[in-house]
């Protein structure tokens, strides 16, 4: 399919983290402008004040929900009016930050289910102030499932320099993994990697499933899962995609994947493929909102507190973000 120039929406996340100095940074590059027609979503005061900060300039033309234009000076600037400039406080937590992070997102997906964008760039939001905010949802990715009738399987896929991960069990107690690694959810985490990668027009990713016990069981020394559950699952797996291998002990596997050997790690629970990849590449890390009906992405990093207003925040996580995002959005908009 031939790719075509996206249409994406971006907004700056919580207003009191370094979203907005990060938004200013990703939009003063001339190269953004040239890789997709953005449509910049979010408080005057707060773009501002990320300009401020990021001591960059960032042309606006105001336009109405119904009716954007896209051609023009500037980026097409949908103002909202969800916070007010005397509630951002930066580098605090607050209720009014996680609602205007809130109305926000839910202004940006609502465009993108009347087609009106073909993808979505949020700039990190602070889950405390979220919750604060009433999101009633364990994270935002869960919150946007709901928004957009998700009901098929979901969950966040890590990206590091072309590698990919997705996992089996996400934000519960370790305690509990075991008794939730099962066939059916290996199965289903391999499939949204493998449609992810095919996405962006990889045709067959190289996807390796990890052991869940150390030396991936020692024949079963260790655990029976990787003989009960995980290797059947590979072998179901190889009917989606022949090149998916496993089950890989999670000590070394990450040294395959740093060497380029595979494209993708299927881990069986969070910290198992978060702390390899935050170590490779902290920085530059990209979390996509795998299994929704658009793409989503975000840097896989938070809203600092601790730097913001310094104008020090690094763009290059957000820079990844977008363009791994215009990637995926430029086939739908063919």
């Amino acid at each position: 399919m031939t790719e075509t120039k996206p249409r994406l929406a971006v907004i700056p996340g919580d207003p009191n983290g370094i979203g907005p100095e990060l938004l200013a940074k990703l939009l003063s590059e001339p190269r953004s402008r040239e890789a997709a027609d953005i449509l910049v979503i979010g408080e005057r005061a707060v773009i501002e004040q990320g300009c401020k900060v990021a001591g960059r300039e960032v042309q606006l033309r105001p336009v109405k929900e119904g009716s954007i234009e896209w051609e023009g000076e500037g980026y097409p600037y949908l103002e909202t009016h969800f916070i007010a400039a005397e509630e951002i406080t930066p580098a605090r937590m607050t209720e009014a930050g996680g609602r205007s992070a809130l109305r926000t997102l839910d202004k940006a997906l609502a465009l993108a289910k009347a087609g009106a964008v073909q993808g979505v760039l949020f700039a990190p939001f602070n889950k405390a102030a979220l919750i604060a905010a009433g999101m009633g949802h364990e994270d935002e990715l869960h919150y946007m499932a709901s928004a957009l009738g998700v009901n098929d399987y979901f969950c966040e896929i890590n990206v590091l320099d072309g590698l990919w991960t997705s996992r089996v069990t996400s934000h519960i107690a370790l305690k509990d993994v075991a008794p939730n690694i099962s066939k059916k959810g290996i199965l289903q985490a391999v499939k949204l990697i493998d449609s992810a990668l095919k996405e962006t027009g990889l045709a067959k990713p190289r996807i390796a499933v990890c052991a869940l016990n150390p030396h991936g069981g020692d024949n079963g020394n260790f655990g029976r899962e990787e003989i009960d559950i995980v290797a059947p699952a590979v072998e179901e797996a190889k009917a989606i995609n022949a090149e998916i291998t496993g089950p890989w002990p999670a000590d070394t596997i990450f040294l395959k994947a740093k060497a380029g050997e595979v494209d993708a790690v299927v881990t069986l629970y969070h910290d198992q493929g978060q702390i390899a990849m935050k170590l490779m590449g902290f920085d530059r890390g990209v979390t996509v909102q795998g299994g929704l009906p658009i793409p989503v992405a975000t840097p896989a990093h938070g809203t600092a507190f601790d730097i913001t207003g310094k104008g020090t925040a690094n763009v290059e996580a957000t820079r990844a973000a977008f363009d791994l995002l215009c990637r995926m959005a430029s086939k739908r908009a063919a």
